[in-house]
């Protein structure tokens, strides 16, 4: 087995940090430029050392030693125990209950700070229905690792707007893999791409070169041809350059990105998305030797050497990939996570770095489909709507001032649109909102939830508690009630993670009881994410991105309140279970018909807390004598992108699952499926009906 060549300084990255609990003897793990943490329990109080991360064999950033002889995860993780020279001893799941003898371990973690421990003693490991245990021998010293998912861009290319100018920029975006080998199917191991700007020629840093792959993509120098490649370019770490017809070159042969059917863009989404899956088979003969559903489901057809392959270089691992027909793999992909429409203006290329590392599948799209109305408009919803009322306080303006576009319609789990217009479902992406994601200051307290109402009658949408108390991830949660605009204005400049306002915006304002409060009116907006749940949004949530926040949901016209409260509401609760703001807002969307009105602006991919795993949505269907179809419906997220897997935690379910969309379907008891929805809280779809796990009870509601 080859060691995958992974450094131990882990780019430009903010340390983790280890804290003693406060309720309790353990150990909580912050990642503090992702705002995420958990906590362990330990048998005793401890107070964590830093200690250097260079005698750490994987890949940390920070490390801390502690004494315990007992630690415990408070939900269900894997864990992967190898020995000092990598082998791996064993895999621990919710089925599987380990015990070795006294020895020098490293540890790997499915947790949501990505972590190690490294220990030598004796292991125990104990699976409970939700949690894990791991007894040492005796009390020892215990090391903990951990690394932040987050690596900033290394260096920024700059680039003319000439296309072979900007295909050499795109080129520099393999510079940031940390490894060539399959493993970097894993997103971890997937670093954020160079920047992009534009000046008056062309400058590529040394270190920012393309690694030696032996890969060049050839593309005609056009936008329309350039920008689909970019994620192929960046996964493979190939070359781009000018060329008659689009085709991949290797030294041992070529291949067409071109199809009779699917066309040049959909030749190349398929290269991308079996290179890809094909990788993630291969790695399994290297540090992850695990049961790995879709290779039990590809490789009886496939005439390939898995083996051989995980060693082969990257040229010829992807000649012998392509050599698979695209039929034998169709059906046991994944669900792609994003889709990508670009106009065809080279200015776009600059926002390429902050979306390729969930290697979407890029379109350039034309704007023939535009349109100066949204779907639906107020005479439409005929009920009381969040505008002021009738006799309005002051006069409206159309919003948003751009043109409306409709992207293509893609089978993907998100939507983004990158350009000129305002689409209608997805998200439109800006650029400020990613920069000042990457420019962001790190925190280490609590999510901080700021909830405003400037209007009683809509009071119904907070009344539940929207985003609740759990005991690894409390909320810092502040409601304002009729803000005055010096209120929302301070509300607005205070640093918090969220933003949840319920009211009315007129002339692109919000509307307090003294007046309008214009967002240019905020010198510096201290929110990150935020859902203005009021008529016409738009213009005000750009705004705010422009000003300092990162992303967030908005409407384009007028909302019925009723199906604004329902929007609100289902949103709040995504969010709090994990979803990203563009996944949050396809599930609550599919509610009502009002949902159409919304739109994601900014960065759509950031989420208001991480989930202990990639979030799910259950569909639940009952099938007589006890019996229920379980359907698991996945949701990749900037920290578990495509290429990383899930172990449902299922009985007698031992294999591992890729992220992206529905796994096959689990035939389970209504014991079974009680247990199984109270690990996690998250949503439910049974006949068509949203539920929300933690308040069912199967056999009173899926009866």
């Amino acid at each position: 087995m080859s060691d995958v060549p992974v450094p131990n300084t882990i780019g430009r990255s903010v340390e983790p940090l280890f804290r003693p609990r406060d309720d309790r003897p353990g150990v909580s793990i912050i990642d503090p430029l992702e705002r995420c943490q958990y906590a362990i329990e330990t048998s005793q109080c401890v107070e964590p050392r830093p200690v250097s991360v260079d005698g750490f064999a994987a890949p940390v950033s920070a490390v801390a030693r502690v004494r315990t002889d007992r630690i415990e995860f408070p939900f269900l993780v894997s864990a992967f125990v190898r020995d000092t020279s990598g082998e791996l001893v064993a895999t621990v799941d919710h089925e599987t209950e380990v015990t070795l003898p006294s020895d020098e371990y490293y540890v790997e973690l499915t947790t949501p700070v990505k972590t190690y421990l490294r220990v030598e003693s004796a292991l125990d490991f104990e699976v409970g229905d939700d949690r894990l245990t791991l007894s040492l021998g005796d009390e020892s010293p215990l090391e903990i690792g951990a690394r932040s998912d987050h690596t900033r861009p290394a260096g920024t290319v700059t680039t003319t707007s000439d296309p072979a100018d900007v295909m050499a920029a795109i080129s520099s975006f393999g510079s940031a893999l940390k490894t060539t080998s399959p493993e970097r199917s894993f997103p971890t191991l997937r670093g954020h791409p160079p920047t992009v700007e534009f000046g008056d020629e062309l400058h590529v840093p040394d270190d920012l070169q393309p690694p030696e792959t032996g890969v060049t993509i050839e593309v005609p120098p056009a936008f329309e041809f350039v920008f689909p490649v970019a994620s192929l370019a960046y996964y493979l770490g190939a070359t781009v350059v000018p060329g008659d017809s689009p085709r991949i070159v290797t030294d041992s042969g070529s291949h067409a990105l071109d199809h009779p059917e699917r066309g040049f863009e959909g030749e190349t989404a398929r290269v991308l998305k079996q290179t890809l899956l094909l990788d993630c088979l291969t790695r399994t003969e290297g540090l992850y030797r695990f049961d790995l559903h879709e290779r039990r489901e590809v490789e009886p057809f496939v005439n390939l050497d898995f083996a051989a392959l995980y060693d082969a270089s990257l040229s010829d691992r992807l000649l012998a990939y392509l050599d698979v027909p695209f039929s034998l793999l169709d059906d046991v992909l994944p669900t792609w996570r994003l889709a990508v429409q670009a106009t065809d203006d080279h200015r776009n290329a600059a926002q390429l770095p902050y979306v390729i590392r969930d290697l979407p599948i890029i379109g350039v799209a034309t704007t023939d489909g535009a349109f100066s109305e949204p779907v639906a408009t107020a005479a439409d919803i005929g009920e009381f709507t969040r505008t002021t009322d009738v006799d309005r306080r002051y006069p409206v303006e159309p919003a948003p001032d751009e043109r409306y576009v409709v992207p293509p319609k893609t089978e993907t789990l998100e939507h983004a649109w990158l350009g000129d217009g305002a689409p209608v479902g997805g998200n439109k992406l800006v650029d400020a909102g990613f920069e000042h994601r990457v420019d962001r200051d790190g925190s280490t307290d609590d999510p901080q939830i700021t909830i405003i109402c400037n209007d009683p009658k809509m009071e119904a949408e907070y009344r539940d508690s929207l985003y609740y108390h759990r005991d690894e991830l409390p909320f810092d949660v502040t409601i304002d009630r009729n803000c005055s605009t010096a209120d929302l204005r301070r509300h607005l400049r205070e640093p918090t993670d969220f933003f949840h306002y319920i009211g009315h915006v007129e002339n692109e304002a919000f509307v307090c009881h003294d007046g309008l409060l214009h967002p240019d009116d905020v010198a510096t907006v201290g929110v990150d994410m935020f859902l203005l749940n009021a008529c016409r949004s738009y213009v005000p949530g750009k705004r705010l991105i422009e000003a300092g926040s990162i992303g967030g949901i908005v409407t384009y016209s007028e909302i019925g309140n009723a199906g604004a409260t329902v929007i609100g509401q289902t949103i709040a609760k995504l969010l709090n279970a994990g979803f990203p703001l563009r996944a949050a807002l396809s599930i609550a969307r599919r509610r009502r018909l009002v949902g159409n009105q919304y739109v994601v602006v900014g960065d759509g991919s950031i989420q208001v807390v991480q989930s202990e795993s990639a979030p799910v949505v259950f569909s639940v269907e009952p099938l007589g004598d006890d019996e229920y179809a379980l359907g698991i419906r996945t949701y990749p997220t900037n920290q578990h992108s495509m290429g990383s897997f899930l172990l449902p935690y299922i009985d007698d379910e031992e294999s591992y699952y890729l992220l992206g969309g529905d796994l096959p379907t689990f035939t389970v008891t209504g014991d079974e499926l009680q247990r199984y929805l109270k690990l996690e809280d998250t949503a439910v779809v049974y006949d068509h009906d949203l539920y929300w796990s933690s308040d069912v009870d199967v056999r009173r509601d899926f009866s």
